[in-house]
């Protein structure tokens, strides 16, 4: 499947965390990952800032996986704490629109406004960072990407999603992954269950 979207290189997008004239410390988190895949993920963390990674191994073909990833317009295709989305600015593929989500009822938060900042379908990276809404995420930037990836029991995708913040209020940093991770993790547990099942699963 091949897509048309007005995009900025990767590259030129990528590391483009303000510090706001505050001391930076490079980010801990990522150490782990491929060198090829890390690369995507390098963040400058300014002080009382806090950035994690979660990665997601699926079943099913990386253009497959992508289709979905890559809509920021309707990210609640596979965001199940996601009522629903509004497009406010653009056209949701260029870099540059805005979204505003609103989340099911039961959650720490009601909405947010947010800046698509990286669409790239030949890498398959796509970012957004968080302008605002009523939720404890304050400058807020996420990066995901998907990877074709191999298993013993063969070809499988890679989902990487990474993000820095603020510190939440009278919180540690534990505290902000325990939160921002759980609800990564349930995004991409939902979306590979979702890879499992018709019209994505050929098998």
């Amino acid at each position: 499947m091949s897509y048309t979207t007005a995009r900025t290189s990767a590259e030129q997008q990528h590391g483009q965390i303000k510090a706001n004239g505050r001391a930076v410390i490079p980010c801990p988190g990522h150490a782990g990952l491929p060198s090829e895949v890390a690369r995507h993920h390098e963040h400058v963390l300014a002080v009382e800032q806090v950035c994690s990674v979660v990665v997601q191994t699926i079943k099913a073909p990386a253009d497959s996986v992508w289709s979905l990833v890559r809509r920021f317009d309707r990210p609640q295709g596979y965001k199940s704490f996601i009522d629903h989305c509004d497009i406010v600015h653009g056209d949701g593929t260029t870099v540059g629109s805005v979204r505003e989500l609103f989340l099911v009822s039961g959650l720490p938060g009601r909405n947010s406004r947010e800046r698509l900042e990286i669409l790239d379908d030949e890498q398959r990276v796509i970012s957004f960072r968080i302008l605002g809404g009523e939720h404890q995420l304050s400058n807020y930037r996420s990066v995901t990407t998907v990877h074709d990836a191999a298993a013993p029991e063969g070809p499988v995708t890679m989902v990487v999603e990474s993000y820095t913040m603020d510190l939440i209020p009278e919180g540690t940093a534990e505290d902000a992954r325990f939160l921002v991770d759980g609800f990564i993790r349930i995004n991409l547990e939902n979306l590979a269950r979702l890879m499992a099942l018709p019209p994505y699963n050929h098998h």
